[in-house]
């Protein structure tokens, strides 16, 4: 395995909440061994740089999802992931807030509804 591969392990792992050595399995299971390669590889580049840190392309990855629309499901991990990388919720609603100005509100609305349902349990149990 290369170093690429090691580090999306790490990165989906994290973002899953799931054992390292379970991610290519859950993967596999999900959308066939290919395309468990390919995911896996492309994270291992895409967190891992020195350019942006995580809590940055938290943010990112968010806005480019509710850009996207449709996407609630990968939505509302990367919230999770996002709060796990020091994003506060008054920064999560503002992004989204903001992104209604560029997005539309369909869609703006619709990730708030999910970035809210997201953070309330996170919030009850801390």
């Amino acid at each position: 395995m290369t170093d690429r591969y090691e580090r999306g392990l790490d990165a989906y792992a994290g973002q899953l909440g799931i054992e390292r050595a379970t991610v290519p399995g859950w993967f596999a299971s999900r959308f066939g061994e290919r395309f468990a390669d390919e995911a896996i590889n492309a994270a291992g580049g895409a967190w891992n740089d020195d350019v942006l840190d995580l809590r940055e392309r938290s943010l990112i990855v968010i806005a480019a999802l509710v850009a996207q629309g449709g996407v609630e499901v990968r939505l509302r991990s990367h919230v999770r992931w996002a709060v796990a990388h020091g994003v506060t919720r008054d920064e999560l609603e503002a992004l989204v807030t903001l992104l209604a100005v560029y997005v539309g509100f369909p869609r703006a609305s619709t990730a708030m509804e999910v970035v809210r349902a997201e953070l309330d349990p996170l919030e009850r149990s801390a």
